[in-house]
C-alpha cells in the first residue's frame, strides 16, 4: 500500500491517525509494516466504513480539512468496499542508518560488490554500475526521464533502483534519487576497480 506525502506528513508530525482504500480483496492486515521516507509504518486497524461516515472529524484524522473534502479524494480512488486503515509511525526506517555508514572496510566493498554482481546476473545485461553513476551524475531528476536516457520504461527502472535502495547506496528525494553517502563511498571505493575493467576490455 503507498502513502501519499499528505499522509506521510501527517504521519511525522502526529496529526494523522489513518488512511483511506478501496479494495475488492484487501490488501493489508493489521500489525503489518511498510517502509517509507519518514519510517516504518505500521497498519494498526482495518475497518470497513460508509462512504458517508467519513465526518469532518475523521478526515481531519486522515489529513483532510474537511469530510467533503475526504469524501471527494475517496470518490476518485479505485473501486470495491471502503476500509479505514489505521496507520502509526513505529520507528526509523533501518535502510536510514544503513545508508548514513560511509565507514566501508575492504569486506564490506567486497560484500556489496557481490550482492551486485548477483543482480547482474540475474539481468538480461549487468546494470547495477550503470545505475549508480547515472544517480551521482544526475540527482533530483524525474525517474521518468532517467529510466528514458537508458531506453526503458519507468516502473522497471524503480524496481531496479528500489534494489539499489534495499542495499543503503541510494535514497529517495521529493523528486528522483541520490546517491547515499554509502553509495558515494562505494563507488570511490570501487573506482580503481572500474578503471581497471575498462582498460582490460579495450
Amino acid at each position: 500500500m503507498l502513502l501519499d506525502a499528505r499522509t506521510l506528513r501527517g504521519l511525522a508530525d502526529g496529526t494523522v491517525t489513518h488512511t483511506y482504500r478501496r479494495w475488492s480483496v484487501v490488501r493489508v492486515r493489521p500489525g503489518s509494516t511498510m517502509r517509507t521516507r519518514v519510517g516504518v509504518v505500521e497498519v494498526t486497524a482495518l475497518d470497513p466504513v460508509a462512504l458517508e461516515d467519513v465526518d469532518d472529524d475523521a478526515a481531519r484524522g486522515a489529513g483532510f480539512r474537511s469530510g467533503a473534502a475526504a469524501r471527494a479524494w475517496i470518490s476518485q480512488r479505485g473501486e470495491g468496499d471502503l476500509y479505514r486503515v489505521g496507520l502509526r509511525l513505529a520507528g526509523p526506517d533501518p535502510r536510514v542508518a544503513l545508508r548514513e555508514d560511509d565507514a566501508l572496510d575492504r569486506p564490506a566493498v567486497e560484500g556489496i560488490s557481490a550482492r551486485l554482481a548477483r543482480m547482474d546476473r540475474a539481468a538480461p545485461e549487468p546494470w547495477t554500475r550503470a545505475y549508480l553513476e547515472l544517480i551521482e551524475a544526475r540527482p533530483g531528476v524525474v525517474a521518468r526521464t532517467l529510466a528514458e536516457g537508458l531506453g526503458m520504461e519507468r516502473d522497471p527502472f524503480k524496481i531496479r533502483v528500489r534494489r539499489l535502495k534495499e542495499l543503503g547506496l541510494t535514497e529517495s528525494l521529493e523528486v528522483g534519487y541520490r546517491l547515499s553517502p554509502r553509495g558515494r563511498a562505494y563507488l570511490a571505493a570501487t573506482a580503481g576497480d572500474r578503471a581497471g575493467a575498462q582498460t582490460s576490455n579495450r
